[in-house]
């Protein structure tokens, strides 16, 4: 099955504009046969949680809201499932971070609530200390659920951006019988971390394609000149190799094929399910009090 991964260059607010740019780019990957489409992370209103203002509530919108209208008038148009992150508000002072999984009849199949959320970062820019970087606490509720969605002949789970650096996150979905994991992402260091080994990882130990989708461009933050997304979209089989991958600073449309046949074959040759052994693991889901921070 044909997956696309979109990267693109999101306006800051622009939720119109980037509906358009979105719109567009789905188009493209449609006549390139794609019938799963994953959005990055912040594809609607750009990386907001750069900076600490209040106003950024407004952005926040239900699954009413214009930009999943419009992604549910794309999935009928192209007869393809679309997975689209919004800033969703529920009720009138509930907001998360939700992954909205759209099926080709235009229905909301179900949706994924960011499980991790970023708080404060402190990192000295230029020998001054900045706390303002990466602040989704402020804005985002966690949610508490890891849903594997049936999409075609695929088991298909979805986890945002900072829950792939919690082993456990992917782990839950594969134990639930994920067999791909989606991963729209809203991250600027892709150059000078592991950001290829930490998913290949992921691939790898839970025998799962795993798919990214990031953001490029620049949004505002507080005490810096620019802060940049850092694209690189990404794809890994479920061996951990690297399958398809996008650049640093380009929109573009990143097309994968899911085979099957290989997954099968990987998970048969890495038994690692096999030679789990749970009940020595209770300790993973204990509190984090031990652990010395300095």
């Amino acid at each position: 099955m044909k997956t696309a991964l979109i990267q693109m260059d999101s306006k800051f607010a622009e939720i119109d504009e980037n509906i358009k740019t979105a719109s567009r780019l789905i188009d493209d990957a449609a006549k390139q046969g794609a019938k799963i489409i994953l959005l990055p992370e912040y594809w609607s209103t750009a990386f907001f949680p750069a900076t600490r203002d209040y106003k950024c509530y407004e952005l926040a919108v239900p699954d009413t809201g214009p930009s999943i209208t419009a992604m549910r008038e794309k999935a009928v148009e192209h007869n393809l499932h679309i997975i689209a992150t919004i800033f969703e508000q529920d009720g009138s002072d509930l907001f998360y971070d939700t992954a909205m999984l759209i099926d080709p009849d235009g229905n909301i199949m179900g949706k994924y609530r960011k499980t991790h959320i970023g708080g404060e970062r402190h990192i000295v820019i230029d020998g001054k200390l900045n706390t303002d970087l990466g602040i989704e606490s402020i804005y985002f509720r966690t949610g508490s659920l890891y849903p594997v969605f049936r999409i075609g002949e695929w088991n298909v789970g979805i986890i945002l951006c900072y829950d792939t650096y919690f082993p456990e996150a992917a782990r839950c979905l594969t134990l639930a019988g994920a067999e791909v994991i989606m991963a729209p992402f809203g991250i600027s260091d892709t150059k000078d971390t592991i950001w290829k080994e930490l998913l290949a990882t992921r691939a790898f130990e839970n025998m799962v394609y795993f798919l990214a989708a990031n953001n490029i461009g620049t949004v505002p933050a507080p005490d810096i000149p620019i802060y940049s997304l850092g694209g690189k979209s990404i794809a890994f089989d479920p061996i951990g190799k690297l399958i398809a991958e996008a650049s640093y600073d380009q929109e573009e449309v990143l097309m994968i094929e899911l085979d099957r046949e290989h997954l099968e074959y990987s998970r048969k040759l890495h038994m690692m399910f096999r030679d789990r052994r749970p009940e020595t693991y209770s300790i993973i889901s204990t509190s984090t009090d031990k652990i010395q921070r300095k």
